[in-house]
């Protein structure tokens, strides 16, 4: 297999940056280091240009010699790193003061730095020495140079036309897909209506290799057919998968929860899964390894009755995806209760031998093993594919130079078909004869993709074909587990935070790594789950088997060590710089433990900290420490404070986690870059924060609940990302504060308290940014009036891109139809009236529009406006005609809905409608709406009759529209 030089030529490019900020700073060094760092900085320079060229070199493997050799060079540019950090950290750079007194305490810190400034002259001596040694090796040994190598063009690199893709990148929306070339779908789907007669529990076993579309035909009849269920639940079930911690996955999913817009509102087809790393927590308190076989059979009994005393009553519907053993199985299916209300659970599984050991005729089992796709069905597979891949003028690919051998010699495999049309499009020049020429390569004629084996021909294919900027942030997907969902956002902050994209062509470092993620989407290497209201993608993941080959790539470079993964990864090295716990239960902390940890710089935990001790690292080179989603800080040996000591940190997560407070001394992070606490019980920053001098975004509060985040007073900053989450107070951040952070792109403000001074200073602060770089603004105000003075400011943000106005908006501001740039507008449903849709159909470059009311709070002043509104536009709200030119996703989230009307010529390419409600009055002209997908409708369960009858006459409209374009009507189901 080919090395994965992207990797370590990323490491030597990040090096290089340190390296010279080093030379460009005047430290107090012993004489000679200065020339000694600078011979390494040159000789790592061309090492860098020399690995750059061998992975432009071809797709062939590399020869022993040269892998050993890239080894040597990867482990002495991280030891030459861990050198420079230390030096940084030790050393301060000389003032550069002629004053007598600077002379004078120039001079003591030379004699107090002495001996250290000696032990690192020795140890850059060294590694000068190594440097040099490793240079010559390669001569000496024969280690040749790269087939082919060009010089590369100014174009070259994953940022070839990144300025002209970055602006014309498409928002778009991701659709629900129904899958391609299934047989006997009717047959399916009578079965889990039971239109068979059969009303026992009945298990669909979906068997086939993997990338044959399992998943894809279990979550269609999952999502089609889920809200003929009163419960449902949708789990993976793994090689490493323990019972109880799926069961309690389950369990979580179907016990009634309160909905919220956010939730409700936003949620994917896909995003149906419960979160596993919160239930591993639960479970590693539950299961302490000093339990009695007693307390083993209580937890199994308490597991069983939880699960009867929510489904035994019920129609449940269950999908448990990817099944590796029989026996896991079998234990998992005895506890849930044999009822005769039809109840019916879909299993996918890669072995027929656990289908056939589990399927019993007796029952209402039903087996279905998954063919490939016949030819034309795989050539409109991959057309459509193409189709979704064409997102900028720039790079259109043409279907005309893509020989049928395309999609041929991909023998019907649909993941295999997928990744081919990833390919296709990012060289959308490539004429038919080169296209026929790569096929042949990898499966000469008449050979085809037949099984998983050969499909790594074509990932591995794919993965060479990266540009090795591309490669690096391709491996780091790795980190996540299989089967994680995870977000754009906190992805592109880390690889920030890792140093793998830089500012280029113009554009912020932030846009590069947008660029970078969105040509990883359009490769097919990561796959949209989730869409964000801007038509960004949110979250996403990997597929299994291409995250398998990505791990075992990652794994030969030691460029991630993962612990308590589904895949076992050798590590090459005893060196581990990116430890990924996938589980941390008490076994795999003592494989961790029996690590060389000294040199981890990136550390992410999924499930509980218990078992966790940051004694084990050096604390102060490590740079990433991701623990979203951990338990344990309470009951653990990890100490808050023990993170203060990683003072080169750039990226600290603690989202979702039981941390309540963070230590006085957080501001010793002086490279800290991004602090998330968002969903946790922080409810306040210490003093220290105004310390932090490179951050570039806080995240706190909780938007779905309306948690708050405080800010200690007078807080200045440099800010250039996000400040999310705070509460404008007095005694804390004042509204005029905010004047100081010219450089953020979004504020969010989740609560106000009235005062009219404050009021007037939030809005000069508002106006104040606008003149900057604000882009996106949310501002909560339910508690307050501050929404119906924005008219009053003297100057409109009209360069807005995102705008979200929550809590009695009586009126829209009249400068608001001006906002020309504005692409996402979300304002309370207060302002739901067919006047206000008239003004806001002028927004000529809007993407989303939202109304949406929490009707948590039960405030009887908001159904008094809701009714109010209602009468003002006469009971119906109409959609002009000849407006929302771009609109392409409307969501409507309120508990009393009006009636909806829609015309032809209005919103022209609306592809999304969302509704959310309790009570529903009506929904008039979709079948008009030429471009609609998919509409979602989200009904309280305690709906009247009438509503829910309307929402199921709404359904057989959609079932039996004729239109040439059918849109997909999902339904699901909310607590209040």
């Amino acid at each position: 297999m080919e090395l994965a030089v992207g990797a370590s030529g990323a490491t030597i490019k990040s090096l290089l940056t340190k390296l010279g900020g080093l030379l460009a700073d005047e430290y107090a060094l012993i004489r000679g280091v200065r020339g000694d760092i600078q011979f390494i900085n040159d000789e790592l320079a061309s090492m860098q240009a020399f690995l750059s060229n061998l992975s432009a070199g071809g797709t062939d493997g590399h020869d022993d010699q040269t892998v050993d050799w890239m080894k040597q060079v990867r482990e002495v540019s991280f030891d030459i790193e861990d050198c420079v950090d230390d030096f940084s950290h030790g050393l301060r750079p000389d003032p550069r003061s002629s004053s007598w007194l600077s002379t004078v305490r120039g001079v003591l810190y030379e004699i107090q730095t002495a001996s250290l400034r000696r032990s690192i002259a020795v140890q850059v001596a060294e590694l000068k020495q190594r440097a040099q040694n490793v240079g010559e090796r390669r001569g000496r040994y024969g280690v040749r140079d790269p087939k082919n190598s060009k010089k590369k063009s100014s174009s070259s690199g994953a940022t070839g036309y990144l300025a002209a893709e970055h602006q014309a990148t498409t928002r778009q929306l991701i659709s629900i897909k129904e899958p391609v070339g299934v047989k006997d779908l009717g047959r399916l789907e009578k079965w889990i209506g039971y239109d068979d007669g059969k009303k026992q529990l009945g298990v669909l076993y979906i068997v086939g290799f993997g990338g044959v579309g399992k998943t894809t035909i279990a979550k269609s009849l999952y999502r089609n057919f889920g809200d003929q269920f009163q419960h449902r639940a949708m789990v993976t079930v793994s090689q490493n998968s323990e019972p109880d911690e799926v069961l309690m996955n389950i369990i979580s999913q179907v016990k009634p929860q309160a909905g919220s817009e956010e939730h409700q509102g936003h949620c994917s087809p896909d995003t149906l899964s419960g979160d596993k790393s919160i239930l591993k927590s639960i479970l590693s308190r539950i299961l302490s390894p000093a339990r009695n076989q007693q307390e083993e059979n209580q937890k199994h009994e308490g597991i069983q009755t939880e699960l009867q005393n929510y489904l035994n009553t019920k129609r449940y519907l269950l999908l448990i995806d990817d099944v590796w053993s029989s026996p896991t199985w079998q234990i998992i299916k005895k506890y849930f209760p044999r009822n005769d209300k039809g109840s019916r659970i879909i299993v996918t599984t890669r072995f027929q031998a656990v289908a056939t050991a589990c399927y019993t005729r007796e029952d209402a089992d039903y087996l279905y093993p998954i063919n490939v796709l016949s030819g034309d069905e795989s050539e409109k597979l991959f057309k459509d594919s193409l189709l979704e891949c064409k997102h900028t003028a720039a790079n259109q690919p043409s279907e005309s130079n893509v020989p049928k051998r395309v999609w041929e010699m991909c023998g019907g495999l649909p993941l295999a078909i997928v990744r081919m049309a990833g390919l296709v499009a990012s060289k959308p020049l490539s004429t038919e004869t080169a296209w026929t020429d790569v096929c042949n390569s990898l499966f000469p004629e008449p050979e085809k993709c037949r099984k998983p084996e050969d499909f790594m021909r074509i990932i591995n294919y794919c993965y060479s074909d990266l540009p090795s900027d591309l490669k690096t942030c391709s491996l780091y997907l790795s980190i996540f587990p299989k089967g994680r969902k995870f977000s754009r956002k906190r992805l592109i902050r880390r690889w920030i935070a890792e140093g793998f994209v830089s500012e280029k062509q113009g554009l912020s470092v932030e846009d590069v790594a947008e660029t970078c993620f969105n040509q990883l989407i359009e490769r097919k290497i990561i796959r949209p789950v989730e869409h964000s209201s801007d038509g960004r993608v949110k979250t996403c993941q990997v597929h299994d088997m291409i995250l398998e080959y990505i791990m075992s790539k990652a794994g030969e470079e030691d460029f991630v060590t993962v612990v308590g993964g589904y895949w076992s990864m050798t590590t090459r090295s005893n060196k581990v710089r990116r430890l990924s716990l996938h589980n941390s239960d008490s076994k795999h902390a003592k494989k961790a433990d029996s690590m060389n940890l000294s040199h981890v710089r990136s550390l992410t935990v999924f499930g509980s900290l218990e078992q966790l001790r940051f004694k084990s690292f050096k604390a102060r080179i490590v740079q990433v420490l991701d623990l979203e989603g951990c338990r344990g800080f309470k009951a653990s040996h990890v100490s808050v404070s023990d993170i203060c000591e990683m003072t080169l940190l750039k990226y600290l997560s603690l989202r979702a986690t039981d941390i309540s407070k963070l230590p006085s001394n957080i501001g010793n992070l002086k490279y800290l870059e991004t602090l998330d606490v968002r969903q946790t019980e922080i409810q306040e920053l210490p003093k220290s924060i105004s310390q932090l001098e490179r951050i570039n975004n806080i995240l706190g509060g909780d938007k779905r609940t309306r948690k708050t985040l405080k800010l200690p007073k007078d807080v200045k900053g440099t800010m250039k990302g996000q400040l999310s989450g705070i509460e404008i107070i007095e005694g804390s951040t004042a509204a005029s504060d905010l004047r100081h952070f010219t450089r953020l792109r979004k504020l969010a403000i989740y609560k106000l308290h009235k005062d009219v001074k404050m009021f007037e200073e939030l809005l000069s602060s508002i106006q104040y940014l606008s003149g900057y770089s604000l882009q996106s603004l949310i501002i909560d105000d339910e508690s307050s009036d501050f929404l119906n003075t924005l008219d009053s400011m003297t100057s409109h943000p009209l360069d807005l891109r995102s705008l979200e106005l929550s809590g009695k908006l009586m009126k829209i501001p009249e400068w608001l139809p001006r906002l020309s740039e504005l692409i996402k507008l979300t304002l309370s449903a207060t302002a739901l009236r067919t006047d206000n849709l008239a003004l806001l159909s002028k927004l000529d470059s809007l993407f989303s529009l939202t109304f949406s009311i929490s009707d948590a709070n039960k405030d009887p002043d908001m159904a008094t406006i809701l009714e109010k509104n209602k009468s003002d536009s006469r009971g119906e709200i109409f959609f002009p005609d000849g407006g929302f030119i771009k609109l392409k996703l409307l969501r409507v989230f309120v508990p009393l809905l009006p009636s909806l009307n829609f015309s032809e010529k209005g919103t022209p390419l609306l592809g999304r409608l969302e509704l959310r409600f309790k009570r529903l009055e009506g929904v008039h002209g979709m079948d008009k709406l030429k471009k609609l997908q998919d509409v979602i409708l989200t009904v309280d369960d305690k709906a009247s009759e009438l509503t829910k009858t309307m929402v199921d006459d709404l359904k057989k409209s959609s079932s039996s529209n004729t239109s040439s374009k059918k849109y997909t009507l999902i339904v699901n189901e909310y607590h209040s």
